[in-house]
């Protein structure tokens, strides 16, 4: 379970790249300070993914932590994202949709 989420975090990055979202400086230090989901009110959709999303799953996976449950990030990623190019979001949801089923998974396995 760990590898495939590994494997469909690096794709999703992998995806960011290809698509020119991925930054190569992070928000002010004070973006991360955002109390709201998603922080939404401090960064758009893609910031969030790279600098929040992306490396909290990372330091799950490398400290063998449980893999998180009950997640919905797709809706947000949706919505956030419903003025793009469909075939772009598509590219970012599906590995992210595989995320969300393999953390459902193996938790309704525990």
């Amino acid at each position: 379970m760990r590898e495939q989420t590994k494997y469909q975090l690096q794709q999703l990055q992998k995806a960011m790249e290809e698509l020119a979202l991925w930054q190569a400086v992070a928000p002010e230090a004070a973006a991360f300070d955002s109390v709201e989901p998603f922080c939404i009110d401090t960064m758009n959709a893609y910031e969030w993914l790279q600098w929040v999303f992306i490396p909290r799953m990372y330091a799950v996976i490398e400290s063998n932590e449980p893999l998180p449950h009950k997640m919905a990030i797709v809706p947000y990623i949706e919505e956030a994202l419903k003025e793009k190019d469909i075939v772009e979001v598509q590219r970012l949801i599906e590995p992210l949709k595989a995320i969300e089923e393999i953390c459902s998974a193996q938790n309704d396995r525990a």
